[in-house]
């Protein structure tokens, strides 16, 4: 008989596991495909505002890759939150209406059965921002650094550009027709007349600059130089390939300035003495490793606010607002608060410990509803007012449609 019931404490047991092991793999799969989709929403954004870097600078397919790769760390400790308080939320609410929370509450389980497994994938987030934030972005960021500091120093980026005739020194003018797909020239056009007396100038269907060592060059393929003398004479001379020096106009490139956003923890931690910013700006450096201390705590304080708004076990009639709503909107402002803080801390080390109270008095906010077994949404009152004025709009505009529709048919208009 003992051994029954040990056998059914154990299937009960592993019967729990695997309930975990539902709800966490359904908030982990919604995460997830939010994640997805806010970065690619992010990062479109983020490529498109740092196009001209590589079109303007005559670089290749496999550079705009390089730098659309990695743009992609600076924004995923971003996003991660949101998509956690997504994913967790619309779970927990789509298990209420279709009554899978009051199943597993009848059944007599804890809510422990409901918290642990999203507080577990909060977890694993916290983990995976902290070392994006730390690891990979600082990285990333200085490698992007180095790609815009090499495309400015390129002569092609500051001085040519397609389709335009522009002047590099006095006496040579340089023309492009266009730039192909793999980074090479076409239709190029140098007027060189800096000798007094000879007229140089120059054709080629192709072309492409190289870097030898420090010098720069541009080597037109296919094409003819026309030689006019101080007679008057002209000689034209075809060419396969032809080299033109470009080295003593090109600018020379500027090392990349690295500001503590772009350095790693280790850094920020033992920072170099003679540091610009240490230096000048030490509230700003420090605010920036202050910050690094707890952006990686938001995905856990957003998976709280969504436990706290949506992990009750009640009736959507009871509802006035979805919970998803509630959470992000409160979500929203956490991360207003936490936005605002540390920008204000760049300027006065006063705000530091602000940086720090916002994520650990709002997380302590929703644990509290939680605890309690409330129910966290917005007061009646205000959503009944949100209501009334969206009514209040809502016939507005319908009377002025109906209004300009009657006056309309009065006159007789089809």
């Amino acid at each position: 008989m003992s051994a029954g019931r040990a056998t059914n404490r154990d299937v009960n047991t592993f019967a729990m596991k695997l309930v975990e092991r539902y709800i966490f793999s359904r908030a982990f799969k919604l995460s997830a495909g939010a994640l997805l989709v806010a970065l690619a929403i992010a990062w479109t954004t983020q490529i498109l505002a740092r196009i001209n870097i590589v079109t303007d600078s005559g670089q290749t397919a496999g550079t705009f890759l390089e730098l659309a790769t990695l743009l992609l760390p600076k924004v995923v400790p971003v996003v991660m939150p949101f998509a956690i308080i997504i994913g967790i939320s619309q779970t927990l609410t789509t298990m209420n209406q279709d009554s899978e929370l009051a199943v597993i509450a009848a059944s007599g389980s804890s809510r422990s059965t409901i918290l642990k497994p999203m507080l577990v994938l909060a977890l694993m987030a916290c983990v995976l921002a902290f070392l994006v934030n730390n690891l990979v972005e600082p990285l990333s960021r200085q490698r992007v650094r180095e790609i815009v500091a090499t495309a400015h120093a390129d002569l092609l980026s500051t001085v040519i550009q397609e389709g335009t005739f522009r002047k590099i020194d006095e006496g040579l003018f340089v023309q492009i027709a266009e730039r192909l797909p793999d980074g090479r020239l076409g239709g190029i056009f140098v007027a060189d007349s800096r000798q007094e007396g000879i007229d140089l100038n120059y054709y080629a269907k192709y072309g492409e600059v190289q870097q030898r060592d420090d010098q720069q060059f541009l080597f037109m393929i296919d094409g003819e130089v026309h030689r006019k003398s101080p007679g008057g004479d002209v000689s034209v001379v075809r060419y396969a390939s032809y080299a033109f020096d470009l080295s003593e106009f090109a600018p020379k490139a500027a090392a990349a300035q690295y500001a503590p956003k772009d350095q790693t923890l280790t850094y920020l931690l033992w920072p170099d003495p003679n540091d610009g910013y240490v230096k000048n700006a030490p509230a700003f450096f420090y605010a920036e490793l202050h910050r690094r201390f707890t952006e990686w705590a938001y995905p856990l304080v957003f998976a709280l606010i969504a436990l706290a708004a949506a992990g009750d076990v009640r009736s959507h009639r009871q509802a006035r607002v979805h919970p998803m709503v509630t959470a992000i909107c409160f979500a929203l402002l956490v991360r207003w608060e936490g936005y605002f803080v540390a920008d204000k801390a760049e300027n006065s080390s006063a705000f530091v410990p602000l940086v720090y109270a916002v994520p650990i008095l709002n997380g302590a906010f929703a644990a509290y509803f939680i605890a309690r077994n409330k129910v966290f949404e917005f007061p009646a009152s205000w959503t009944d007012r949100v209501a009334g004025l969206f009514n209040a709009a809502r016939a507005r505009l319908l009377r002025l449609r109906f209004g300009v529709s009657g006056r309309r048919l009065e006159g007789g208009s089809p």
